[in-house]
């Protein structure tokens, strides 16, 4: 029972410095630890341990940490920021022609700016789409 409270002590301490690797291969072997201390507790043998150990490590970082290295750099295909504005929809408060104007956008005033000088200025209380937002300027263009 000795050795289940050192893997104990060693699982969570890699998993605690998998923080500031993030490369997710010391919580892999942090759960492998965790698996050495359950089997410490039902066989008490520490052969068995380290070879649970091994193989739950070993398995995790071959099929489960390319998944999850995937899943982390692809991202959750959720837009942050000023990027998930773009598409939004906003409501023209001042007259917006290619140089000023005015929208609620998200329930904040934004400075707008047309996309094309060509086009005619877009008349308050206009439905507009965020094309761009361009430092603190929507760039917008008039829904069809």
């Amino acid at each position: 029972m000795a050795w289940a409270v050192v893997w104990l002590i060693v699982g969570i301490a890699l998993m605690i410095a998998e923080v500031v690797s993030g490369d997710f291969v010391l919580i892999m072997l942090g759960v492998g630890a965790l698996f050495g201390a359950g089997a410490d507790v039902l066989t008490g043998n520490l052969f068995i341990d380290v070879a649970v150990f091994a193989v739950a490590s070993v398995g995790m970082l071959v099929l489960v940490r390319p998944a999850l290295k995937r899943r982390f750099l692809a991202g959750t295909g959720h837009r942050t920021g000023t990027e998930a504005l773009i598409g939004a929809r906003a409501v023209v408060l001042s007259t917006v022609d290619f140089e000023s104007g005015q929208v609620k956008l998200a329930g904040d005033v934004w400075s707008a700016r047309s996309l094309s000088e060509h086009h005619e200025p877009i008349k308050p209380g206009t439905s507009v789409t965020v094309v761009e937002i361009s430092g603190a300027t929507a760039v917008v263009s008039a829904e069809p």
